[in-house]
């Protein structure tokens, strides 16, 4: 079992087993035996500490903080990263879980286009997408300001739903503006 020791500079060292004691270096053994080590330091000291190894090889990754959140949250993360000096890590650590397996083939482009036209056709009853469509299905189709009425959109996220609509469905959307100069859609027949 790997034990850690930390000084009063904050500096920590890995060795291969327990120690016969000695020094000013306090031990610790695993994140619970760290914990309590460290619940009488004050904020400032946890900080310190990790600014002392982040950005130092191994910790090329680890950026300096200027305070944590919280104990429990600094705590945590330097005992994730003082498991890296432990050179038994690999060999005591948990088995890496199996990666899971995505499927065998990736759908194609045709594949992709076919179901998003099949799932953009069939709107649920009762939707404002079938209402939309119900509206459009007209013959003399249905104006821009009846849209937003009854779906309660603005006019901008109507004309967005339209064009999704035509492009997704694959239906020709036809827009046009009526006798009093309104704005309407229909899907042509």
């Amino acid at each position: 079992m790997t034990t850690f020791t930390i000084n009063s500079d904050n500096n920590i060292t890995a060795h291969a087993g327990p120690l016969a004691g000695g020094g000013d270096a306090q031990t610790f053994t695993s994140a619970k035996s760290f914990a309590q080590l460290t619940a009488d330091w004050p904020a400032s000291r946890l900080v310190e500490t990790w600014n002392s190894f982040a950005g130092v090889a191994p910790f090329d990754d680890l950026k300096p903080v200027k305070k944590f959140t919280d104990r429990k949250a600094a705590v945590a993360r330097i005992w994730k990263a003082v498991q890296r000096l432990d050179t038994n890590a690999a060999l005591q650590g948990a088995p890496d879980a199996p990666k899971a397996k995505g499927p065998a083939k990736k759908a194609t482009a045709s594949k992709k286009a076919a179901r998003a036209k099949q799932g953009a056709k069939e709107a649920r009853n009762g939707s404002k997408k079938a209402t939309v469509l119900d509206l459009m299905r007209r013959s003399k189709g249905v104006s821009l300001a009846e849209i937003m009425k009854v779906t309660g959109w603005q006019a901008h996220s109507v004309r967005g739903f339209i064009s999704i609509l035509g492009s997704r469905v694959g239906e020709k959307i036809e827009s046009l503006k009526n006798d009093s100069g309104e704005r309407t859609y229909r899907i042509a027949k």
